[in-house]
């Protein structure tokens, strides 16, 4: 049986299709592409300590499930502790997989200097610090990253007994 559609119908079919297309998923021709990269100074141990465990973990594992710990790392241009700041990783870590060593990762990305000064993102995901790469989902932004959408990569630079050194590579969409 053949289907009879006027031709006022057709068009707000298509109307209403092309005005569903656009969503969050595709980028706005207006938003901008943005690339940072920096470094993540995560100092667990030491009178400069930047990180501090509140909870110990659940059980005795090499996952160390249950731990959680709070943090306000440096963010710098380079890899050197000495370099020049410009922002601090602030909020929470905690162990949540029983079985091997894998982070909820909960942090805000407050930048402090240059370019984005003043600017936040969000970051919220799962970070295994064993993994060469990891991605993060930023979730969202303030300041130059209002409506900021992306992702952080992170990769060890270095790791001691007191320190871990990431650098983060950040790739967002933004108005």
């Amino acid at each position: 049986m053949p289907i009879s559609i006027s031709k006022r119908h057709l068009l707000l079919l298509l109307l209403f299709l092309q005005l569903t297309k656009s969503n969050s998923a595709n980028p706005n021709p207006s938003d901008k592409l943005t690339h940072i990269r920096f470094y993540f100074h995560d100092i667990i141990r030491g009178r400069n300590r930047t990180a501090v465990r509140v909870t110990k973990p659940a059980v005795a594992s090499p996952a160390a499930f249950g731990m959680i710990t709070v943090m306000d790392d440096p963010l710098t241009e380079g890899p050197d502790p000495k370099s020049r700041l410009v922002g601090r990783a602030q909020g929470f870590y905690a162990a949540a997989d029983q079985n091997e060593l894998s982070l909820l990762m909960a942090m805000n990305l407050a930048f402090t200097a240059g370019e984005y000064n003043g600017s936040v993102l969000s970051v919220l995901g799962r970070n295994q610090p064993f993994y060469p790469v990891r991605e993060m989902p930023v979730i969202g932004g303030s300041g130059a990253f209002r409506f900021a959408r992306g992702y952080a990569e992170a990769r060890t630079h270095s790791f001691s007994r007191d320190v871990a050194v990431v650098e983060y590579n950040v790739y967002l969409m933004h108005i």
